[in-house]
């Protein structure tokens, strides 16, 4: 058989290269991978306008590469997707650092120090776009270079002159609307997406060693989304699941409903997207996040469903079977690994919808005589206005019949016009925005006194006369207003 070379054009694949669907925070993500597989200690990321000439450098004090190694570093598809690879090896198909920079910038420049030796590249893609008969080639870039140039000599000095390590360095970035406002803007979602996607190498827990990432020279901090640090987020039991002679272990969490703590943090733990759409599964491989808030459609994202998160753990060994992509983005289990999810995800979804079943629950059972009560009949949920309740019987006792017939032609009409759709849309938007009306003292003093005056009537005592006002509505739902106003009337003393 013959054969004959059809070696792609570097330009043009370079170009598709581009927009495989990077975005600034998962193309820095991604260096920051080869960072931490380098066994960084201390990741440093600048950027700076610099005179609508924008630029940004990611450097480590990892073990560095040698010029060797370096040229293999800048190499498309420097390794195979199949390969064995180190336990801790965040990397998977040796195109990382080319793909996350050439989505981000036309100018990629790689210096790199090991054993006192200082080596570096650059990928200069206006170069190649105005030579396209040029062959893969990437400039040296010698000492002399980084001395000569002001400003390769500053970000060397900076990061590599009393260490090993490695700077990345993005110039000519072209992906954005340059705007200084914009690149702030990017630069600030990046740090919340690192400060998620990193969190478990930024605070590893206690008794372990983490890795200080530091933006602009600030140091980011580890965000957990499944809040473990309060004491109301419950922790339910663990899982394996065993494929291929390795384990996926399995962590469900249930945060805390909103009533249990503070709004700052009900809003920070709830993220840009919000409780419904950040529920679902977290998967890490070696305690880096690639993909969150998903069910991989195992079920539906529900309103009861929102406050469960399940944290799963992945070796790199089943990269291949979970799909993982060159972004680490995106990632889908296989068909067996789904029906073991699935039977999890029957078990803790209880938990979950419990969360918010218990707590109306209490309000039921404190409440005796409502305002309003929920009648459940073939399947079917009605709120509907308790007649019984005593100031609508005492009303109803006072009216002529054609009065009583107009009034309840009002509560029918009232119970009938429930906004159930605008209020399932409030709660599950934002259950923390709902709040009820102001305590008004002159419309429910009068209420208060026909109350008192009935039951002093019917030769009730006292604890007795508190104890059927605090639990009858509308007074259940303000317990510290009422209260102060029965001690005002001589009910309650200190």
């Amino acid at each position: 058989m013959d054969f004959i070379p059809v070696t792609p054009s570097a330009s043009c694949l370079i170009e598709s290269l581009r927009d495989i669907g990077y975005s600034m925070e998962t193309a820095v993500a991604d260096i920051i991978d080869n960072s931490i597989t380098a066994n960084s200690t201390t990741i440093k990321i600048d950027f700076s306008w610099n005179k609508d000439s924008p630029w940004i450098s990611i450097s480590d004090n990892g073990h560095g590469m040698s010029e060797e190694d370096l040229i293999n570093a800048m190499r498309l598809g420097s390794q195979h997707p199949g390969n064995e690879r180190a336990e801790k090896d965040l990397g998977r198909f040796g195109l990382g650092l080319k793909t996350a920079s050439f989505s981000q910038c036309r100018q990629l420049t790689v210096i790199s120090k090991k054993n006192n030796k200082v080596s570096g590249y650059e990928w200069d893609l206006e170069w190649i776009k105005n030579n396209p008969d040029s062959k893969w080639e990437i400039r040296v870039i010698s000492t002399d270079d980084i001395t000569n140039s002001p400003f390769l000599n500053k970000v060397f000095t900076e990061s590599l002159l009393l260490s090993n390590g490695t700077i990345v360095l993005w110039r000519e970035l072209d992906r954005f609307d340059k705007s200084e406002k914009k690149l702030n803007s990017l630069v600030d979602h990046t740090r919340k997406h690192l400060e998620l996607v990193f969190h478990r190498y930024l605070s590893p827990g206690a008794g372990k060693k983490g890795i200080e990432i530091l933006l602009n020279n600030a140091p980011l901090e580890a965000f957990n989304p499944f809040f473990t640090s309060h004491s109301a987020t419950q922790e339910l039991p663990s899982q394996s699941i065993h494929l291929e002679g390795t384990f996926i272990n399995v962590q469900p969490y249930v945060l805390p409903h909103y009533n249990k703590t503070t709004r700052e943090n009900y809003e920070k733990y709830a993220g840009s997207e919000g409780y419904l759409q950040n529920q679902g599964f977290y998967l890490y491989r070696n305690n880096r996040l690639i993909i969150k808030g998903t069910w991989f459609r195992i079920i539906k994202k529900e309103e009861l469903t929102k406050l469960i998160r399940v944290q799963i753990d992945i070796p790199n060994s089943l990269d291949h079977l979970w799909k993982i992509d060159v972004k680490k983005a995106h990632a889908s289990p296989p068909e067996g690994i789904k029906n073991e999810l699935r039977q999890i995800i029957d078990k803790i979804a209880f938990a979950g919808k419990n969360v918010y079943r218990q707590r109306g629950k209490k309000l039921q059972d404190k409440i005796k005589e409502p305002a309003w009560n929920r009648i459940q009949s073939k399947g079917k949920i009605q709120y509907v206005i308790n007649r019984q309740h005593h100031l609508v019987t005492e009303l109803e006792n006072q009216l002529i019949p054609e009065q009583q017939d107009k009034l309840n032609a009002l509560i029918t009409m009232l119970e009938g016009s429930f906004p159930a759709e605008l209020f399932y849309s409030d709660v599950a938007s934002e259950p923390e925005a709902l709040d009820k009306p102001n305590f008004n003292v002159e419309l429910f003093l009068p209420i208060l006194e026909v109350m008192i005056s009935r039951m002093e009537t019917n030769q009730v005592s006292s604890s007795e006369i508190i104890k059927s006002i605090l639990t009858c509505d509308p007074f259940a739902t303000y317990q510290n207003e009422t209260k102060k106003l029965l001690k005002k009337k001589g009910y309650i003393h200190e």
